[in-house]
């Protein structure tokens, strides 16, 4: 099974990137997910669910202990043959 996580981390900082999503972002790319799209108002990663799923515990650790208030997520089921 393959999964997508859309996330968001909070607060926002429009003048400077946050602590808490430089974290987010680290955790992110040093797991081992297919696709990554990182945004300054949004977040995704697709992956192995088993991936998704253990990035998705470390991200909420890593990024609250970083300061983070609210970590907003979505996890969605990916179809095998489209990706969607």
């Amino acid at each position: 099974m393959r999964l997508r996580v859309e996330f968001t981390t909070e607060p926002f900082d429009l003048d400077e990137t946050p602590r808490h999503a430089l974290v987010a972002r680290q955790v992110i790319d040093g797991a081992d997910l297919d696709a990554v799209d990182v945004g300054p108002f949004g977040n995704t990663a697709d992956g192995r669910a088993d991936v998704v799923l253990d990035s998705v515990a470390r991200l909420l650790r890593k990024t609250l202990e970083a300061g983070a208030n609210r970590v907003s997520l979505q996890v969605s089921v990916l179809d095998e043959e489209d990706g969607r």
